[in-house]
């Protein structure tokens, strides 16, 4: 590991906020957000603290569908005692062919008031996790904000990675500005196309530039503690879809050239069908071009063009000694 990338010494960046104040102010000024509610790019305008949902389902709590340590992360996540997830319920996207649909669409879980999110937090750093890893975040960013700020009052002092799906407002991330270590984006699409047919977003790829280049703005490039696990920084997710290896090649050129080419990148090949893709229409079937799993071909070509485009920080995956329940 160079040098360049390894922090001598880590403090989280909230408990700064949280000395002077501010992260309780911050918190206070975040909640007003849900009064009508523009979190994310669609713009909803739900009033969620009368109890609205919008797009998103999300109302004024923010609904948890399960937090334990996670042993399935990127390695420098996960480390030797899993990463803290928290799983969020609900989500701005629509994508046709998500993993975790009882979850993003079907809204299965608890409601959780801010209190109730801060002792997850603290549960969580008791059980020796290496991280809180807040998955799917976009749509609560106030009540996470507002729990930190109690969690930190309660001796929490673990690094915060907001893991979420890249279609993220920069506006919204400025309320994050100093109290996330860690951002995780996935950058899913290329082509204004693309996102509309498979998320219903067709204003995703200029949101996801717009937002990564505000999270690079904010905490630069993926760096590490001497044991290995990230402590700061930006790393970037891109899931490779079946036949989309031109726009995959596309998103790691944007991300050497725009960003860094010491953009810390996870290019997973790990797509399979779900959720709509295949269910049956008429007498063909839905989304039948991505009904199959990329190819080797497709993953190694992707590698090549980030390769060729200056990129050289990949994550690539030890096989764990044991997976916890639940990961």
């Amino acid at each position: 590991m160079l040098d360049r990338f390894r922090v001598a010494s880590f403090e989280p960046a909230y408990l700064a906020l949280q000395r002077d104040g501010r992260l309780r102010a911050r918190a206070e000024y975040a909640r007003f957000a849900l009064e009508t509610c523009r979190l994310c790019p669609r713009a909803c305008g739900a009033r969620r603290l009368d109890g609205e949902t919008g797009t998103c389902q999300g109302g004024r709590r923010a609904v948890v569908a399960s937090a334990f340590p996670h042993f399935g992360e990127e390695d420098c996540l996960r480390g030797t005692h899993g990463s803290g997830t928290i799983f969020f319920s609900g989500c701005s996207l629509r994508c046709a062919f998500c993993q975790n649909a009882d979850i993003s669409w079907l809204v299965s879980g608890s409601e959780h008031g801010a209190a109730d999110l801060a002792a997850t937090m603290l549960a969580l750093q008791e059980r020796g996790c290496h991280n809180v890893n807040l998955v799917t975040p976009t749509h609560v960013v106030p009540q996470l904000v507002e729990a930190v700020a109690i969690a930190a009052a309660q001796g929490l002092r673990l690094p915060i990675v907001f893991n979420s799906g890249g279609y993220d407002r920069a506006e919204t991330l400025a309320l994050l500005d100093g109290v996330v270590d860690v951002y995780m984006p996935d950058f899913k699409f290329w082509r204004a196309e693309t996102a509309a047919r498979y998320a219903n977003a067709s204003d995703y790829p200029d949101v996801a530039r717009r937002a990564l280049v505000e999270m690079h703005r904010q905490v630069g490039s993926l760096r590490f503690g001497r044991d290995g696990l990230a402590r700061r920084g930006v790393l970037v997710r891109h899931l490779v879809l079946p036949g989309h290896a031109e726009e995959s090649g596309a998103i790691l050129e944007w991300l050497a050239h725009e960003l860094s080419p010491d953009t810390y990148v996870n290019v997973m090949a790990q797509y399979r069908p779900a959720w709509h893709v295949g269910e049956p229409e008429g007498s063909t079937r839905r989304f039948a071009e991505i009904d199959r799993a990329p190819r080797p071909a497709e993953i190694e070509a992707v590698y090549e063009a980030a390769r060729q485009a200056g990129l050289w920080r990949f994550d690539h995956r030890r096989r764990a000694a044991g997976l916890s329940q639940g990961s």
